[in-house]
């Protein structure tokens, strides 16, 4: 092996790292003695030495060197070494659950040690010793990418996606592009809840009025049909995903700010407990942790209610849903590491994921017949003989098939699919390669708002479907040819009211059904 050759296979591996213990000298020298290469330990996944060199940070295959110096490490009793950030639901609700899951069907052993209020360990051991410690820090989102760009972690958990300028600023250091799929994954699904206390009178509220009621402008319970009393904010802390999402969600589209009178807390838990205490308060919690607080349904003028269940949720037929996400790093992790990445795609964890409270993205099918409740509210606010038409057309049409709970929604004025259905593209494509619908034709069915002409808003929901359509045969080109057929029915099943944005952005949809 020449130098040149070394070099370049070095650098086809290259990476900036994160998790280094203290840097220790090493010297890498290939098994016939003609190549060396000598630095600084930054770490070693149990297969790869990453070490800085005079000609940067370089990645190098251990099966071709042999390593001298005190920075070499004990090949025989390897632990690898894997660290997570960022969210306090994420690292103390669901990830236990997941490594305990992963553990047991790799036929490992699982404890969790804390160091102190917001650090733990997991260690998973074999028979004989401990093969991998992956360490924690519960915080929030925000820190989650501060420790990322800081390289004190391998893999960021959040509540909400990474913003334009983190993204800008973890490209910059080096670090590359989070975005694409193979770094940024759809975890779990979860939703963003009014919570009041059990025996408010309070039974729903609009989207709208529940901005206001976070900016400020309403500020007594008299308002939204209840008692006289003035109304208190509860609100997770300042920084954390949760409470960012709802400033993104709830007040960013009507240019609305946070009212600066809210009570916070540095965990969901802790805030329900005190809505749940206060008569009249109000909080925003995740929909896995509003335990005996009493959840309020989302509804608009004309009737509609919109409840948060694990289908609603899944579907996206619920506003307020938040995935949550894994941020991958660019450097490559330990095996044991990406096993358990892997691990947690799989039906084993999407079952531990439900049974630890959260949404998981396993398909279900729903028949017509468990919809009632939208095709009564379809009739109700159909115009005229057109409208009713177009409802029978849709009635024969979808009788002999199930909806799959799969949905796709779209980013704020634009044709992008939002993060959720992102996913959703990917799942369905896989599962379409894996031969699950084999036996089955799969439609996909487009709806629009009912804002502007009829066949205008068909003509946009048959686009829409084309457009997924597009994306799901590009994410499962391994499936070869799959017949995707295409239907749209315009503003002829709405699923929310129509006199707000986040009614009309909900209403704008794709859904998969199976003939």
């Amino acid at each position: 092996m020449t130098w040149r050759r070394a070099a370049v296979t070095a650098a086809l591996f290259w990476i900036l790292g994160a998790m280094s213990s203290a840097a220790q000298d090493v010297t890498l020298t290939s098994r016939d003695g003609s190549v060396e290469i000598a630095g600084n330990l930054l770490g070693f996944d149990g297969e790869f030495y990453r070490v800085d060199t005079r000609f940067g940070e370089l990645t190098v295959d251990g099966s071709g060197v042999l390593c001298d110096g005190p920075g070499c490490p004990n090949l025989a009793d390897f632990v690898a070494e894997v660290a997570f950030s960022g969210s306090s639901t994420m690292a103390e609700r669901l990830m236990p659950a997941l490594i305990e899951g992963f553990a047991r069907v790799g036929g490992y052993d699982v404890t969790i040690q804390p160091r102190d209020d917001s650090h733990f360990d997991a260690l998973i051991s074999d028979d004989t010793r401990v093969v991998a410690r992956f360490g924690f820090r519960a915080t929030t989102t925000d820190e989650g990418f501060a420790d990322y760009l800081a390289r004190e972690t391998d893999i960021v958990l959040a509540l909400r996606e990474v913003r334009p300028e983190e993204r800008t600023r973890i490209a910059g250091a080096g670090m590359g592009d989070v975005t694409p799929a193979t770094r940024a994954r759809v975890l779990a699904l979860d939703a963003m809840v009014p919570v009041v206390a059990p025996d408010n009178p309070v039974a729903w509220i609009s989207p709208s009025d529940l901005s206001r009621v976070f900016a400020g402008e309403i500020t007594n319970w008299s308002a939204l049909g209840g008692p006289d009393a003035p109304i208190t904010l509860h609100l997770p802390e300042d920084g954390s995903g949760f409470a960012q999402a709802a400033e993104d969600y709830l007040l960013a589209p009507s240019g609305l700010a946070l009212a600066p009178d809210i009570q916070r807390h540095d965990r969901i838990g802790a805030l329900v407990d005190a809505v749940r205490r206060d008569p009249f308060g109000i909080g925003l919690a995740s929909l896995a942790e509003s335990g005996t607080a009493r959840t309020l349904a989302l509804t608009g003028g004309c009737g509609f209610a919109l409840v948060p269940d694990r289908q609603s949720v899944k579907t996206e037929d619920y506003p307020l849903v938040m995935p949550m996400f894994l941020y991958l790093p660019s450097w490559r992790l330990p095996k044991l590491a990406r096993e358990f990445v892997a691990y947690m795609r799989s039906p084993s964890a999407q079952n531990v994921i439900r049974r630890a409270g959260f949404v998981d993205q396993l398909p279900e099918e729903i028949r017509p017949g468990a919809q009632g409740e939208r095709l009564l509210n379809a009739i109700q606010v159909a115009e005229g003989a057109e409208g009713l038409a177009e409802l029978r057309r849709l009635a024969t049409v979808l009788k002999p098939m199930s909806r799959l709970s799969y949905g796709f929604r779209f980013e704020p004025g634009s044709s992008r699919p939002d993060a959720q259905s992102r996913s959703n593209i990917l799942e369905l494509a896989r599962a379409i390669e894996t031969g699950a619908f084999d036996t089955r034709e799969i439609v996909l069915v487009g709806f629009s708002d009912g804002d502007g002409p009829a066949a205008s808003n068909l003509r946009i929901a048959r686009a829409r479907a084309q457009a997924v359509r597009r994306a799901v045969l590009k994410a499962a080109e391994a499936a070869g040819e799959v017949d995707i057929a295409i239907e749209a029915f315009g503003e002829a099943l709405p699923m929310a009211c129509e006199d707000s944005d986040w009614g009309r952005k909900i209403n704008r949809r794709v859904e998969v059904w199976l003939r």
